[in-house]
């Protein structure tokens, strides 16, 4: 009995915290979300030749064009989430740019059973994470410390 009472003040002091602090968290939500794209087009900016190679040997067409959209994308998506600017669209985005990278990337059955298959399979999981991740905040929006609050007035 006094382990359930020190159980439901645990979940409610929980309950509460999260309550209390909801738009702060929302904002380091859409940070941490943000922080994969910021090093990931830091990467493929910094090794662009390495992300070229990277696409043509997955037989991206136009693996030039692909890696500087990518980049694009990533810096465009970083940006909105972090200032929570059209924070629900870039959250759209963020999901439907994943989803693609994915099926591009990150089809972890066509490599050899062993650390390559696993590797691939983390980096799967990886990206189911962020899609739930992006349709958190497709459903919260920015919150209070977002562009998209203050431009609403």
């Amino acid at each position: 009995m006094a382990m359930l009472l020190r159980s439901r003040s645990l979940t409610s002091g929980v309950d509460a915290f999260a309550a209390g602090s909801a738009n702060l968290l929302i904002l380091v939500g859409r940070i941490l979300l943000a922080w994969v794209f910021v090093g990931s087009a830091y990467g493929a900016i910094t090794n662009f030749s390495g992300s070229v190679s990277y696409f043509r040997s997955l037989n991206v067409p136009a693996p030039e064009l692909f890696t500087a959209t990518t980049v694009a994308l990533e810096v465009i998506m970083s940006a909105g989430l972090i200032l929570g600017f059209g924070t629900r669209y870039c959250a759209v985005l963020v999901f439907l740019f994943v989803l693609m990278a994915t099926a591009i990337a990150h089809r972890y059955w066509e490599y050899p059973v062993g650390s390559q298959q696993i590797g691939q399979y983390n980096h799967f999981l990886k990206n189911i994470s962020i899609m739930g991740g992006a349709m958190l905040i497709l459903v919260t929006g920015g919150g209070r410390f977002s562009l998209d609050r203050k431009l609403a007035g």
